[in-house]
Parts: C-alpha cells; sequence; structure tokens
C-alpha cells in the first residue's frame, strides 16, 4: 500500500471516527448509553477498517503473484534461449 493511499485511509477513518463521537458526546444521552454507543461506532469502524485493508491486502496479493509469474515465465523464456545457443555452439564444436 503506497504512502498516499495508506494517509487518505487514515484521514478517513479519522474523520469517520472523530465525527461519530461528536456526535455522540453531544447528544444528551446518559452515560452508560453514550458508551455503548461508542463502543459500537468502534466496533463498525474496526470492522470497516478490517475489510478494507483486507482489500488492499488480496490486491495486493494478487499483484505480487502477476509480477512473480510475469519474472518465472521470462527467467523459462531465458533459460531456453540460452540453451539453444549452448546447443548450437556445441554442434559447431563438434561439426569442426
Amino acid at each position: 500500500m503506497n504512502k498516499a493511499t495508506r494517509n487518505a485511509l487514515f484521514g478517513f477513518v479519522a474523520g469517520a471516527a472523530a465525527g461519530a463521537l461528536t456526535g455522540i458526546l453531544v447528544a444528551p444521552e446518559k452515560g452508560a448509553k453514550t458508551r455503548k454507543k461508542i463502543s459500537k461506532k468502534v466496533r463498525n469502524a474496526s470492522k470497516d477498517l478490517t475489510e478494507t485493508i483486507n482489500e488492499k491486502v488480496d490486491n495486493l496479493k494478487e499483484q505480487v503473484n502477476e509480477v512473480v509469474n510475469e519474472m518465472r515465465e521470462k527467467a523459462e523464456n531465458t533459460e531456453e534461449k540460452i540453451k539453444e545457443k549452448v546447443n548450437e555452439k556445441a554442434q559447431k564444436v563438434a561439426a569442426k
């Protein structure tokens, strides 16, 4: 996850948490009820953040797998080219 995405994600979570907390604290309710609301909001925010992070991790895994597969293909192609060159040279030497 690059720095800009991380900062944006952090800003979103911080803003959502601050807004929810402000709304709850300003509301005229008993302390126990307010604490329950805060706890619920924190659980929901945590769940949302976990889902977002899991999505980012899954995307990153896919990208890494694509790069690994691409590099593997390139390595195999290079190996084949090297074998062909070696065989060509060996045949030239054997023909002499």
